[in-house]
């Protein structure tokens, strides 16, 4: 298409070249009717080529975003595939068992020492509870005698209702 384009071009520069001089002037003759035929040859395929490049600009960017997107879709199967072979490797696979045994060991380790602190704590809330029950007989038996000999309920205050304190311990 070019080159038709290049022809007309150069014919229309030639008939200009040959054209008859006006004397006496820089002006040509030429005939109009085949002067604007040739115009409208070279108008045409001007056209023609600005729609065939158009279409190949808009067929090169489909072209480009197909080949993206293949290009996409081979980087993605890529990584699958290496992401396999590398879970599939002895390694791998036994990097794997060394972490479920450690995470094993951790969780029984974590178990242990749950235990050992319950163990504790009860005993320390059985040793609590034994020392304030000392502590209570020891105060009931401090009332009794003060009273003599009278035992009363826990929370029967009322041989003590209406006391007061000594001022030293007020």
């Amino acid at each position: 298409m070019k080159e038709e384009v290049d022809a007309l071009i150069a014919e229309l520069r030639e008939a200009i070249k040959t054209a008859r001089s006006m004397p006496m002037s820089a002006s040509a003759v030429v005939n109009r009717a085949e002067f604007l035929g040739r115009i409208r040859q070279l108008q045409t395929a001007i056209d023609t080529m600005l729609t065939e490049a158009t279409a190949l600009v808009g067929d090169r960017d489909a072209v480009v975003a197909t080949g993206h997107e293949q290009a996409e879709d081979l980087l993605h199967r890529a990584r699958q595939e290496r992401d396999q072979m590398v879970s599939d490797t002895d390694v791998y696979q036994l990097a794997q068992q060394r972490a479920d045994e450690t995470t094993g060991e951790a969780e029984k380790h974590a178990a242990e020492l749950r235990a050992e602190a319950d163990e504790y704590v009860e005993a320390t809330l059985a040793n609590f509870e034994l020392t304030l029950e000392r502590t209570l007989d020891t105060v009931k038996r401090g009332r009794a005698r003060l009273t003599g000999g009278h035992h009363h309920n826990l929370g029967d205050d009322s041989d003590v209702a209406g006391m007061s304190l000594p001022d030293h311990l007020e």
